[in-house]
C-alpha cells in the first residue's frame, strides 16, 4: 500500500540525487584547465539525457526484473516500463509506487556513468564517450546492479551488503575509470604533478551540492521516511565531516591546509559511508571517514607520482579505493541492531561478513575492470577513443563543442 510520507521522501530523494550530477559537473569542471571546462561539464550533463532514456527503455529491466540467468541479469519483464506503475512493487519499496523506485534508481545510474568521466577529461573524444557510456551502462552497470540489488541477484543471495552503492556505484565506476585511463594513456605534457584547477570556488560549490544531494542518495535508500533514514542521514554527514578534517590535516602536514584537499576529503567520506550508511551505528562513520582520507590521500600520490597513471581527477583513488574501503568497513562495523535486514559485522562477532564483502569487492572490481577494458578497446577500434594532438592542444571546449566557457561560441 502506498504511504504518502514514504512516497514524498523517495521522490525528494530522487530529485536530490539528480541534482548531484550537475554538482559533479561543477566539481569536475573546476578542477580542469580553462580550455576544457565546458567539455568536462558536458560529459556529466549529457549523462542525464542519455542514461535516462536507456534506463527507462531497458536498463531498469536488466537491473531489477526477476533474474533470467542465475542471478546475473534481469529478464525483459520491465522493458519499456511494462508492469512498472503507480502501485508498489512486490519486491522493491512496499510503501512507494514502483515508478518512484525506478526513477530513484535511475538517478543512481546517471551519476555512476558521469563519475567515470573525471578520469578521462581533457583527452577523450565526445563521440567515443557517448558510445562507451551506452555500452557500459548496458553491459556493466545494469548487470552489477542486478547482482547486488536485483530480484534474485547472486551477490544479494550470497549475503553482500551494499546499502546505497559502494560496489554498484563507486567500485564499479572507479575501477572502470582506471581501465579507461590505461587505454587512453597520459595527457600531453603530464608529469605526475597536479594540473592547476581553473576555479577552486567552482570545485567547492560542486562538492557542497554533492554533500547535500548525498543525503538523498543514502538516507533515501531506506525507501521510507523512518528511523533507518535518520540513521543513514546522520552517518553520511559524520563520515563526510571526519574525512574532510582528516584530508585537511594530511595536506597541512604535507604543505598547507588546502581548500581543494578538504573538499576532496569530504567527497571521499561520502563515498566510503555509502555502502555502510544503513547498516552501521552512526558513530562508526568517524573511523570510516578517517580511514578513507588516509587511503585516498596516499593512493592518489602512489598512482600519479610513483606509478604514473594519469587519472585526471583521481576517480580511482577517491571512488574506487573509497568504495573498496567502504564495502570492507561495512563488513567490519555492520550491526543488525541498526538494521534488522542486515547482519552483524566483524566487531559484533561475525567475521564471515567481512569475507563476503571481500568477495563482492573482488567480483565487482574484476568484472568492471575487464569489462571496461574490452568495451573501451572496441570503441577505440571502431571510432577512436582519443582526440588528435592538435585538438588536445586547443582544448576540448573548442575542438569538440565549438564553445568556450568565457567567450561564447566561435560559430
Amino acid at each position: 500500500m502506498v504511504n504518502a510520507g514514504d512516497t514524498a521522501w523517495i521522490l525528494v530523494s530522487a530529485a536530490m540525487v539528480m541534482f548531484m550530477t550537475p554538482g559533479l559537473a561543477l566539481f569536475y569542471g573546476g578542477m580542469v584547465r580553462r580550455k576544457n571546462l565546458l567539455s568536462t561539464i558536458m560529459m556529466s550533463f549529457v549523462c542525464m539525457g542519455l542514461v535516462t532514456v536507456l534506463w527507462m527503455t531497458y536498463g531498469y529491466s536488466i537491473g531489477f526484473a526477476p533474474s533470467a540467468a542465475g542471478g546475473i541479469f534481469g529478464n525483459m519483464e520491465f522493458f519499456g516500463l511494462r508492469s512498472v506503475g503507480q502501485e508498489p512493487s512486490a519486491v522493491y519499496g512496499a510503501s512507494v509506487p514502483h515508478l518512484a523506485f525506478m526513477a530513484f534508481q535511475g538517478m543512481f545510474a546517471i551519476i555512476t556513468v558521469a563519475l567515470i568521466t573525471g578520469a578521462v577529461v581533457e583527452r577523450i573524444k565526445f563521440s567515443a564517450l557517448l558510445v562507451f557510456a551506452a555500452l557500459w551502462l548496458t553491459l556493466v552497470y545494469c548487470p552489477v546492479a542486478h547482482w547486488v540489488w536485483g530480484d534474485g541477484g547472486w551477490l544479494a543471495k550470497f549475503g553482500a551488503l551494499d546499502f546505497a552503492g559502494g560496489a554498484v556505484v563507486h567500485i564499479n565506476a572507479g575501477v572502470s575509470a582506471l581501465a579507461l585511463v590505461i587505454l587512453l594513456g597520459k595527457r600531453k605534457g603530464f608529469t605526475g604533478d597536479t594540473t592547476p584547477p581553473n576555479s577552486i570556488p567552482m570545485v567547492v560549490t560542486g562538492s557542497a551540492i554533492l554533500w547535500f544531494g548525498w543525503f538523498g542518495f543514502n538516507a533515501g535508500s531506506a525507501l521510507g521516511a523512518n528511523g533507518l533514514a535518520a540513521s543513514a542521514f546522520t552517518a553520511t554527514h559524520l563520515s563526510a565531516a571526519a574525512a574532510a578534517l582528516t584530508w585537511m590535516l594530511l595536506s597541512w602536514k604535507d604543505k598547507k591546509p588546502t581548500l581543494l584537499g578538504t573538499a576532496t576529503g569530504a567527497v571521499a567520506g561520502l563515498v566510503a559511508i555509502t555502502p555502510a550508511a544503513g547498516f552501521v551505528d552512526p558513530i562508526a562513520a568517524i573511523p570510516i571517514g578517517i580511514g578513507v582520507s588516509v587511503i585516498g590521500f596516499y593512493s592518489m600520490r602512489l598512482l600519479k607520482e610513483r606509478l604514473g597513471f594519469d587519472d585526471s581527477l583521481d576517480v580511482f583513488a577517491v571512488h574506487g579505493m573509497g568504495g573498496i574501503w567502504g564495502a570492507l568497513a561495512t563488513g567490519i562495523f555492520a550491526s543488525a541492531a541498526v538494521n534488522p535486514a542486515g547482519v552483524d559485522g566483524l566487531i559484533n562477532g561475525n567475521g564471515m561478513q567481512l569475507f563476503i564483502q571481500l568477495v563482492s569487492v573482488l567480483a565487482v572490481g574484476a568484472f568492471a575492470f575487464f569489462g571496461s577494458l574490452l568495451l573501451g578497446k572496441i570503441v577505440d577500434v571502431l571510432i577512436g577513443l582519443r582526440v588528435k594532438p592538435v585538438e588536445e592542444n586547443i582544448g576540448l571546449d573548442l575542438s569538440q563543442h565549438a564553445e568556450s566557457a568565457y567567450g561564447g561560441s566561435i560559430i
